[in-house]
């Protein structure tokens, strides 16, 4: 029996492997996750794969239009099924924690550039940065606990892009 995991990657061109329909399947439940995060989860399914073979599922994926890679800069590439409309993401510059912001426009491309130098522009991907709840309490918390030498409470150090941690 075919399963709506088969039909699509049919339908993108591509056979129904195990290998392919377990990297969607982990997908469906781990969005924004990178190769090596898909490979450990798969490898519990299907012992015998290997990362390489994820990496090339995971290409073969993304030119059939089935899953969005995205960049974050100091991250590895990220893997998503939400491919049918124009969103944006927004990444915690501590923790690497990544989500899903609906575009303001709705529409594609939803910025439109000063100068296209000839390009007929069809998406734009932005990234958000910030701090996510969870390290705003921590900072938060690490400032009242942190008193200078003359007694004067002192904000929390700047925070840097890290890379993102995988569980």
């Amino acid at each position: 029996m075919e399963t709506e995991l088969d039909s699509a990657l049919r339908g993108a061109g591509l056979r129904a492997t195990a290998g392919r329909v377990a990297v969607l399947e982990a997908l469906d439940s781990m969005a924004h996750s990178d190769a090596e995060r898909l490979y450990r989860a798969v490898s519990e399914v299907l012992p015998t794969t290997s990362i390489q073979s994820v990496h090339n599922i995971l290409a073969d994926l993304t030119t059939a239009g089935l899953i969005r890679r995205i960049e974050p800069a100091g991250s590895a590439a990220l893997y998503e099924r939400r491919i049918d409309d124009n969103h944006h993401h927004v990444v915690c510059t501590s923790c690497g924690a990544i989500g899903d912001v609906d575009c303001v426009v709705g529409e594609a491309p939803c910025l439109t550039p000063s100068w296209t130098g000839g390009f007929t522009v069809q998406t734009a991907e932005v990234t958000f940065w910030g701090l996510c709840p969870s390290c705003q309490n921590a900072a938060q918390q690490q400032s009242a606990d942190r008193p200078s030498s003359d007694g004067v409470f002192v904000a929390p150090a700047r925070m840097r892009i890290r890379r993102r941690r995988t569980p």
